[in-house]
């Protein structure tokens, strides 16, 4: 009998029922779980609109806020992996369409003229939109938190707002997440508390360390040792040079082995040769909801997490896990 309580009482003791997991869905949602919400956002001072994908959590309660920025020539339906997990987690989801680095660049172009119209989205132009894209969202989710009767009424704590981005997205989170230009006083808004950087890139002009000298806030960085684009000019020096010029403080790096570009995406990109890894998918998961969780939600466990040996329980043996 008392062997039994003993068991009894070590299933329920907080530490054993209380262990932290990063993919765990708890209660698990049923595939069949509510349909993303789809809105758009008219930026009249711009005479723009940005389409977005919005994934939202059960709770009606405020929830924090994790916003992505797809890709060259994606859009908001791209890397849905994401926004199901991290909504079933608990966080609001926002996922932003970009025009004019979207998939019109490449749908309304013949298949031999698609590299070459991409090529040319890939512009100053279009950085400058994607960047003032990220405020005027967050201008609009402010306003439909407050408005009596919208979808959004009530759902977001804007006091937790996390930025994320792969390829042209990374480079827009960088920009709006703390990343300096070489010249100007930059498109940092103070409103984001963390960043996702995935497929990171160090500024093709100056000083990586200048540029990145005054990133305050916490920043993870993902990418893989085969994570090189055709358009852009990234190279893996670039991916990688990003995270030692970052100041010390609540800064993570995860380099996934034989990882490609598209390892961030939900298909292999036209000219890949190596084929998938399914636990590239279950690491970007983790990590980064162990992210969201630890500085959206300060989640004590989540940096418990991060910070000890636990992480290396979703990786494999030659992915590299850096932190400072």
């Amino acid at each position: 009998m008392r062997l039994v309580l003993l068991v009894l009482l070590l299933a329920t003791s907080p530490s054993v029922r209380a262990q932290y997991d990063p993919l765990r869905i708890d209660p698990p949602r049923a595939d069949q779980h509510a349909a993303p919400l789809d809105l758009s956002v008219d930026d009249q001072p711009r005479a723009r609109e940005i389409p977005l994908r919005v994934y939202l959590p059960d709770s009606s309660d405020p929830a924090p806020l994790a916003m992505f920025s797809h890709g060259l020539g994606g859009s908001r339906e791209m890397s849905a992996y994401l926004g199901k997990h991290w909504s079933a987690r608990g966080y609001v989801v926002v996922f932003l369409q970009h025009p004019g680095s979207d998939d019109s660049v490449w749908k309304e172009a013949r298949p031999l003229q698609r590299m070459a119209a991409m090529r040319q989205a890939a512009n100053l132009e279009n950085f400058l939109l994607r960047a003032g894209d990220v405020p005027a969202t967050i201008d609009a989710l402010q306003r439909w938190n407050s408005q009596s009767g919208h979808a959004l009424a009530g759902r977001i704590d804007l006091q937790r707002i996390g930025m994320s981005g792969h390829s042209f997205g990374a480079v827009t989170t960088q920009a709006v997440s703390g990343q300096s230009p070489p010249v100007g006083k930059g498109f940092t808004d103070p409103r984001i508390k963390a960043a996702v950087v995935m497929s990171p890139s160090t500024p093709r002009g100056g000083s990586a360390a200048k540029a990145f000298a005054d990133v305050s806030i916490p920043w993870m960085l993902l990418t893989g040792t085969k994570d090189i684009s055709p358009i852009g000019g990234a190279d893996l020096d670039s991916r990688l040079g990003v995270y030692p010029a970052l100041p010390p403080g609540d800064k993570y790096e995860l380099v996934m082995h034989n990882a490609q570009h598209s390892a961030f995406t939900e298909r292999a990109l036209p000219g890949e040769k190596h084929p998938r890894n399914p636990n590239h998918h279950r690491a970007i998961l983790a990590v980064t909801t162990a992210f969201w969780d630890a500085y959206l939600k300060d989640d004590a466990q989540a940096k418990q997490w991060l910070a000890g040996d636990a992480v290396r329980g979703v990786l494999e043996a030659d992915d590299t896990w850096k932190k400072k």
